[in-house]
């Protein structure tokens, strides 16, 4: 029984990691009505509903989701074995998944990943671009990359950037148009770009520091988005003001095409760390990416 079953049981874990038939089949490198078939073939031989489909997503039914957890830990301990044979070899290979968001992923994880794929070639890396705090040991990711504010005191954290700033910016036009804020608190008279948080769904309160001051100042406006190039577009046509890391629109800045503004209430902060479980064996290529990612920078430790 074990061996009919066994590739369709790998099928499931990966169905209920992705939520969806399409991302699971092109994963797995099948298709869709193929794994679709599969599926169902388990379900028959166990008489029991694993999954509950509907026209936009896919979850495990209870008794399916018991069963993963019973058996997605043992998909991985065969894995992790397999990979450990590789490194015995002497070679540096395997798949490494790392969850990221967006800003983190585009101005610091990738300028660092991109040379170590070139090194090592046979070493492949999913990038899961998530702006919400991913629980990377639930996700099954090798890591995760937060700011340091934001990881959990039982990771390992390594810095991999410099100090950044966000900054406070609107077109000239803006500006010209409604007055210039000469404090955090003129913002609330202003049409301000909001940012819609992933976690609890609330607005982002921006936050301001001047001689060891924190200000945090709850603004309004007409749009609300959850996607930083979003805002900065909308800033961009007039819409308003927007808060956004600095370097994601110095180029606009030096263009003239935004005014940044209150430039003296934000001061700079750590950056970004990686971070990933202190109970996890790291593979060889694991283990490479850890120091091609590191930053040699003066850091602030955790």
């Amino acid at each position: 029984m074990l061996r009919e079953n066994f590739n369709d049981l790998m099928y499931l874990v990966v169905v209920a990691e992705e939520r969806s038939f399409t991302r699971a089949a092109a994963k797995l490198g099948v298709s869709q009505s193929a794994l679709s078939h599969a599926i169902r073939g388990l379900e028959e031989r166990l008489s029991t509903r694993l999954l509950t489909r509907t026209t936009r997503s896919v979850a495990p039914t209870e008794a399916g989701e018991r069963l993963i957890d019973t058996i997605a830990p043992l998909f991985s301990e065969i894995e992790s074995e397999l990979v450990s044979i590789t490194d015995t070899q002497g070679k540096t290979a395997g798949n490494i998944r790392i969850t990221a968001g967006e800003h983190a992923l585009t101005s610091t994880l990738w300028p660092l990943v991109k040379p170590f794929l070139q090194r090592y070639p046979e070493v492949n890396i999913e990038f899961s671009v998530d702006n919400t705090l991913t629980d990377i040991v639930s996700g099954r990711f090798d890591a995760g990359v937060r700011l340091g504010e934001q990881v959990e005191k039982d990771m390992v954290a390594v810095r991999i950037g410099p100090d950044w700033n966000m900054c406070v910016v609107a077109s000239p036009d803006y500006f010209e148009q409604h007055g210039v804020p000469a404090t955090p608190y003129d913002l609330q008279n202003h049409n301000c770009i909001n940012l819609r948080l992933p976690t609890l769904g609330g607005l982002y309160h921006w936050e301001f520091m001047r001689d060891n001051k924190e200000v945090r100042v709850r603004v309004e406006g007409q749009l609300i988005f959850n996607h930083l190039a979003s805002r900065i577009e909308a800033a961009l046509s007039g819409m308003g003001i927007c808060y956004v890391p600095q370097d994601s629109v110095a180029a606009h800045i030096a263009a003239g095409r935004l005014v940044q503004v209150l430039a003296d209430w934000c001061d700079p902060f750590p950056g970004y760390y990686l971070y990933y479980p202190s109970r996890k064996q790291h593979t060889r290529a694991f283990a490479r990416l850890i120091e091609a990612v590191r930053y040699s920078g003066a850091s602030t430790p955790l």
